[in-house]
């Protein structure tokens, strides 16, 4: 197939792009700048005044959107906020755009989101089929992200908006600053540690993009999470235990909030969420509980 990445530069991204030219799929990536080419997929500028490229894609069977400013980097001052919600509309409208212009649709648009979008909770558990969206900065910048997403059903594309979770990765995602003190043998309990994480591990998620692809029934939102989400303090000992290294010194919530602001809500407020689209469609997670995929990823660490 003939993939179009928005948003290839990022940790998921990059990973996502390697998996796809390896499957043998032909992938073209979306560029706010000029760059070489690649052997082993191209580059198209677009976000620019003089840009068309629509005329340099020609045809696409997928567009994948991942584009838009990070939730982890930089703290969530108002003209952050701004930043990051208007990036991602931007971006979202030029996709629209785009297919719009194009005689032959894409058969598929997959829109990145986060389960974000549901409120914080320790006792309920959010599905696909819940209706309630978190009345935060978070919930209302997905909520809005999808829906314009969605938008290109108009067109004939199939939307699905891959809600994913707390992603762990060696080399990017949550896992290396939640790894970094246990390494300095300072690691322990987030806040009151009774908070849900719904995990997902890189590769698996990577997985579930193709899945999604190629599973033409599967639209609107997907949750991308492990099946197993585990409280915070859990985690935490868990993380301890793959290492060799106490899980003793508390970081209390007062501290966090003190240092993030409301970004600290990524870490002291959470949501058990299942991916049950993925398991009703029998998704094979690689990973499927914490334990496997702490031994995957920090295995040499």
């Amino acid at each position: 197939m003939k993939i179009v990445i928005a948003g290839g530069s990022g940790f998921i991204g990059q990973k996502l792009t390697e998996y796809l030219v390896q499957r043998g799929h032909e992938v073209m990536i979306l560029s706010r700048n000029k760059k070489e080419q690649d052997s082993k997929f191209n580059y198209v500028q677009w976000l620019q005044l003089e840009n068309n490229p629509e005329n340099e894609i020609g045809y696409a069977d997928v567009f994948i959107n991942l584009a838009g400013v990070s939730i982890n980097k930089g703290s969530w001052t108002t003209a952050h906020q701004k930043e990051i919600y208007e990036s991602r509309m931007t971006a979202t409208q030029e996709l629209l755009r785009i297919i719009q212009q194009m005689p032959q649709k894409p058969f598929t648009l997959i829109n990145a989101s986060a389960i974000g979008i549901y409120p914080t909770s320790e006792t309920t558990i959010y599905t696909e089929n819940t209706k309630a969206i978190a009345n935060d900065f978070l919930g209302r910048t997905v909520h809005d992200w999808e829906q314009l997403a969605l938008t290109a059903k108009n067109d004939g594309v199939r939307v699905a908006c891959l809600r994913f979770g707390v992603v762990l990765g060696k080399e990017g995602g949550a896992l290396p600053p939640i790894v970094l003190p246990y390494k300095l043998y300072a690691g322990g309990t987030v806040g009151s540690g009774q908070q849900w994480l719904s995990w997902v591990h890189i590769d698996d998620l990577i997985r579930s993009v193709e899945f999604s692809i190629i599973n033409e029934d599967l639209h609107g939102p997907i949750n991308v999470t492990a099946p197993f989400p585990k409280r915070m303090k859990y985690f935490g000992e868990t993380v301890g235990a793959a290492l060799n290294r106490p899980h003793w010194l508390p970081v209390p919530t007062f501290a966090l909030q003190l240092v993030l602001g409301q970004k600290s809500k990524l870490v002291l407020e959470g949501q058990y969420v299942k991916p049950q689209k993925l398991q009703d469609h029998r998704f094979e997670f690689l990973y499927p509980t914490l334990e496997s995929a702490l031994d995957n990823l920090l295995k040499n660490y």
